[in-house]
């Protein structure tokens, strides 16, 4: 059950609910107004664009009620300052050790939550690692499988250079892969969805950007997935990662103990426009 339903009093039989379900399954009902049939309720995408798109906030569906979403009109950011963030937010790599505020940490994660999927799959699963103190306990147990490895010299074809990250480790207990961050996230999807490694990309970059907005520093941390996924892959049982996720990315986050004063001049950006006057050549049909 969809538990799609319209509140009468509100509704105005504008029919935007029906235009705009993607999967068409709205129509007027014999009472004129919107339903969804029982056969048909087998093929909602879940996306709730009829909640979305309704003017009066007459429609509630899968137990969700307009009253409890935001509005959009007039509480979207300022372009130019969102162009500022896009353009200004940095990769950091020097943080403070201090762990996030819980409310804080719960609230990125679920506004990140939000980003689209393919088919609105909605299963990007979140691996975090909430506390300064697991993340060190993590990097411990990287940095002495690493080193096994380099001793052994056994680390894969194409991965020789993380034996100078086990040997700055050892000379200065410098952490170059993760960065003496507090927290860890690591977005993973089941292989069976469309999409999986899009999913997840798409998922991390909303938690950037998000992340960014609220002074929290971010870094997309290749290192640390190719230690974690590729040399050292029972990492992943050991984090919980199921065996049938696709491991997307991982980001190591936390209070910066830097800060960038202007955005850089990257540019200009490659565009190719692809059948460049070919529209207007076209024959008619």
């Amino acid at each position: 059950m969809i538990d799609f339903k319209v509140n009468r009093q509100s509704c105005t039989l504008c029919g935007e609910c029906i235009t705009d379900c993607p999967s068409r399954i709205i129509s007027f009902g014999e009472d004129g107004y919107p339903t969804i049939t029982a056969e048909k309720e087998g093929t909602c995408y879940r996306c709730q664009h009829c909640l979305a798109i309704c003017p009066t906030g007459a429609v509630s569906i899968l137990g969700h009620h307009a009253s409890f979403s935001h509005l959009l009109k007039g509480a979207l950011p300022d372009p130019d300052a969102l162009e500022t963030l896009i353009r200004g937010r940095r990769s950091v790599r020097r943080f403070k050790q201090e762990n996030l505020d819980p409310v804080l940490f719960q609230r990125l994660l679920d506004v990140a939550w939000q980003a689209p999927t393919g088919v609105n799959s909605r299963q990007v699963r979140f691996t975090v690692l909430d506390s300064h103190d697991k993340v060190a306990l993590l990097r411990d147990e990287v940095m002495a499988g690493l080193t096994r490895l380099v001793n052994n010299n056994a680390l894969p074809d194409g991965m020789g250079f993380f034996a100078n990250f086990v040997s700055i480790w050892e000379k200065h207990r410098s952490d170059v892969i993760f960065r003496d961050a507090p927290h860890l996230l690591i977005a993973s999807a089941p292989h069976s969805v469309a999409s999986p490694m899009q999913d997840c990309m798409i998922a991390l970059a909303s938690f950037d950007l998000f992340a960014q907005a609220n002074g929290v520093g971010t870094l997309w941390n290749g290192l640390a997935k190719w230690a974690m996924n590729e040399i050292l892959p029972e990492t992943r049982h050991r984090l919980g990662i199921p065996a049938d996720h696709h491991f997307g990315y991982a980001m190591v986050f936390g209070k910066p103990a830097v800060h960038y004063a202007r955005t850089v001049q990257h540019g200009p950006a490659l565009i190719y426009r692809a059948l460049e006057g070919e529209a207007s050549e076209a024959p008619a049909l």
